[in-house]
């Protein structure tokens, strides 16, 4: 059994993106490649495009149950461009399966230009990251959108500078989300320490620290640190120790 959806903004591509088979098919620049998933890139009528490709979904029984990464994914975009997030752009999604086993699936976004990702940029030492009001700038918009997904109880989880795409424009946006789920209680709780652990692991050799702490200030909605953000803070930074 087979399911694809081409979005129907994009119905003059369906040639290239509108089946599965086509997809698998297609040829172009590869991006990345792990056990379970490959990304392409490829254009068409000037414009690019990302092609996620899975050809598994995991061992033994995660073929059978669970939600799969593809599906997940595409849902968790849709949901960040529902609750203001800037996102790529889902092109097309799908999957197969067969008795009831994932088989394969792809997702397909339209690339967002001129962007680069902020993990690449520390790496490269990227003269904007020492300019001061560019990186409030920055740091005002990831901490309202990751406060956005934590108040609708969601959680990125792998919320790490690798996924904040920022453009000419120093707009951010935020991809890859694969494991991005919803949480409650002290689940909730964990999980919002992780994420924001995760943006410390970068920012804490590149930031300063009245940069990192003014960024959480700004996740919290808050001019001064109460009991409790002084206790999130650290759980933020022991969060990793002994695993770096």
């Amino acid at each position: 059994m087979a399911g694809w959806k081409l979005e129907a903004a994009y119905s003059g591509l369906a040639e290239d993106f509108g089946s599965l088979d086509a997809v698998f098919a297609l040829q172009g620049d590869k991006i990345t490649r792990d056990a379970i998933s490959e990304v392409i890139r490829v254009e068409r009528q000037g414009v690019r495009y990302y092609v996620k490709r899975y050809k598994s979904a995991g061992k033994g029984f995660r073929r059978y149950i669970g939600r799969t990464r593809v599906r997940t994914e595409c849902r968790n975009l849709k949901r960040f461009a529902k609750w203001g997030v800037p996102t790529s752009q889902v092109v097309a999604s799908g999957l197969e399966r067969k008795n009831g086993a994932f088989v394969r699936g792809a997702l397909i976004t339209q690339e967002l230009p001129d962007t680069q990702d902020l993990a690449a940029m520390a790496i490269d030492h990227d003269p904007r990251l020492q300019r001061a009001q560019w990186v409030t700038q920055v740091s005002e918009q990831i901490a309202a959108m990751t406060r956005c997904l934590h108040d609708n109880n969601f959680t990125h989880n792998d919320l790490k500078w690798r996924n904040l795409l920022v453009d000419g424009q120093a707009q951010v946006f935020l991809i890859d989300c694969p494991t991005g789920s919803f949480w409650w209680g002290v689940f909730l709780q964990y999980r919002i320490i992780k994420d924001l652990a995760c943006l410390d692991k970068v920012a804490k050799y590149t930031l300063s620290r009245t940069q990192r702490l003014r960024f959480y200030l700004q996740y919290a909605g808050h001019q001064r640190m109460d009991a409790r953000d002084k206790r999130n803070v650290r759980q933020i930074l022991k969060f990793f120790e002994g695993r770096e």
